[in-house]
């Protein structure tokens, strides 16, 4: 801009100074002239009065003069000339100064020389002999004007030229140095030109537009932000080479990379599959892979951003499906597992009903095949009603709860299963403190009898069993613990212990008679009640299981 103005201004002043040239020199020029061609008209005045006294004598006796002085007979012939012989010159009648003289008593004309640079003026008078009396000068040109001042111009224009250039780089830099200065922030606190105003106003407006908006992403990239860097699962954005624009927390710990942005997606990321995927992904729109990682099930969604024709990038969704791809497998083995544990104990006594319907059973076996249908029956009513439960605490239903006091409960548990104890040849101590815990008595009771029965039936002969209660915390809170002296449990069994119908040892539960449910009933009537439960085991030393209510 600054250029613009300064050559704008350097123009107009060039123009300016030439057109001041042209009419001041015009002016000259004119003025001058009027002012030669009048004092030759009374030079002529005066040279034609003194000859009419004293003839061609006044002529011959004047010598050198700045005009030059022509007498000219009646017929043309010159009879006196300044500066020529005027025996030698050409006849003058047809002279148009001359000629014009004869006619009307005066005449005058002018004449350029061949070099157009100079002009020569003639004025004529007719005297009263009938001679005609010619004057004449030499004039300059505006050519020759111009020629003659063209060093004092040239000097002139110089110093023009060079005040032109400072004033014009002082002007221009004046005016543009209010916008130089404008504060963008605050358009209307600018002092500039009035002109400005409408322009400042506009930029304003679109100024808090622009703030408005602007805060509106940044409120809008937060919340995104704040999303992706919380979300479980993996969020990449590739852009159009496959360089990662964005990748959350999940999904920087699945491909094991740190401070990755701006690097190409296959410098991270090397496995071929999902490579695939992603080109994939890349001409279809969409692409899937489920693959195994660290021990976990992991499905990944890759779906192109953009038109097939004009894709922007790509968008990768990691999924931990671990605990789905558990639960249908839990679901499939429990499906088969009840099906397998209802089957055993109906065949059992379809079996033995057959023998008796068809008189198969001698009269004194009778009370045996009976007392084996009782037995698979009750087993079956148990295995029933554990399932139940399972399906009651896996719904959640509500159940109503109440202050419980756990000492008393537990020491009810280990007395009905004293008997069971005596059988196996095992002990059973109590360490029972008193103890308040605010829960379910129902659960609460199938959490002890079951640890306790578990306890006494994969325990040795001459083992031992220890029941521990105590408070927990200054409000009611309490914690049992079982701890046996059994056959301990493997290390790469422990963490499918609470699982259904897993059993570590299943030809050694068939004798002690378990359904497989107990311990994933303690688990899940733990977890109801807000409590925590932990195993430890040795195998051939024992096994102590703690629950805690706080």
């Amino acid at each position: 801009m600054t250029k613009k103005i300064f050559r704008s201004v350097f123009l107009v002043a060039m123009a300016v100074l030439l057109a001041c040239f042209v009419f001041i020199l015009g002016v000259l020029y004119e003025y001058f002239s009027t002012e030669q061609e009048k004092q030759l008209a009374t030079q002529l005045d005066l040279t034609a009065a003194a000859v009419e006294q004293s003839g061609i004598k006044y002529l011959e006796s004047l010598g050198d003069t700045d005009c030059r002085l022509t007498l000219i007979s009646q017929d043309g012939t010159v009879l006196y000339d300044s500066e020529w012989e005027a025996a030698g010159m050409e006849n003058h009648a047809e002279r148009e100064e001359v000629k014009e003289a004869f006619e009307s008593g005066s005449g005058k004309s002018s004449r350029f020389s061949s070099t157009l640079t100079e002009k020569t003026l003639y004025y004529a008078k007719l005297l009263s002999d009938g001679t005609v009396l010619r004057i004449s000068t030499s004039q300059a040109t505006v050519a020759q004007l111009v020629i003659g001042l063209l060093q004092p111009l040239s000097i002139i224009l110089i110093f023009a030229l060079v005040l032109s250039v400072v004033l014009a780089y002082r002007l221009s830099k004046k005016i543009v140095e209010p916008f130089n200065n404008l504060d963008f922030d605050r358009p209307l606190e600018n002092n500039v030109y009035d002109e400005l105003s409408p322009l400042l106003s506009h930029m304003e407006f679109q100024r808090e537009q622009i703030k408005a908006r602007e805060a509106e992403l940044e409120s809008r990239q937060s919340e995104f932000y704040a999303v992706i860097e919380n979300m479980n699962e993996g969020l990449v954005l590739l852009g159009r080479t496959d360089e990662i624009l964005s990748i959350n927390p999940a999904a920087s710990e699945f491909f094991g990379a740190e401070n990755c942005k701006g690097k190409n997606f296959l410098e991270v990321e090397r496995d071929y599959e999902i490579y695939k995927a992603v080109r994939r992904a890349g001409e279809k729109g969409h692409g899937e892979l489920q693959i195994s990682r660290r021990g976990r099930e992991y499905q990944l969604s890759m779906s192109r951003i953009g038109e097939a024709g004009d894709s922007r990038g790509t968008v990768i969704l990691v999924f931990d499906i671990t605990e789905k791809i558990f639960a249908e497998r839990n679901r499939r083995e429990f499906t088969a597992n009840v099906s397998h544990e209802l089957k055993t104990p109906l065949q059992s006594i379809m079996g033995s009903a057959e023998l008796i319907e068809n008189g198969m059973v001698k009269e004194e076996d009778m009370p045996r095949f009976v007392g084996h249908i009782h037995s698979e029956a009750k087993r079956l009513v148990t295995l029933i009603e554990d399932i139940i439960r399972l399906s009651q605490l896996d719904e959640g239903e509500t159940l109503p709860t109440e202050t419980v006091d756990l000492d008393v409960l537990v020491s009810e548990e280990i007395k009905t299963l004293s008997d069971a104890a005596r059988e196996k040849n095992v002990s059973v101590k109590a360490d029972i403190t008193p103890a308040k815990v605010n829960g379910v008595r129902q659960l609460l009771h199938e959490i002890v009898y079951n640890l306790c029965d578990n306890a006494i039936k994969y325990n040795v002969s001459g083992g031992s069993v220890t029941v521990t209660v105590k408070p927990v915390g200054e409000n009611s809170g309490a914690m049992i613990s079982v701890a046996d002296t059994g056959i301990g449990i493997p290390a790469e069994h422990r963490q499918r212990v609470f699982e259904r119908f897993y059993r570590v040892d299943k030809s050694h539960s068939k004798e002690t008679g378990g359904t497989g449910l107990g311990l994933s009933i303690v688990k899940h009537a733990v977890q109801y009640m807000g409590g925590r439960i932990t195993l430890e085991s040795e195998v051939g030393k024992g096994t102590t299981i703690t629950v805690t209510f706080e």
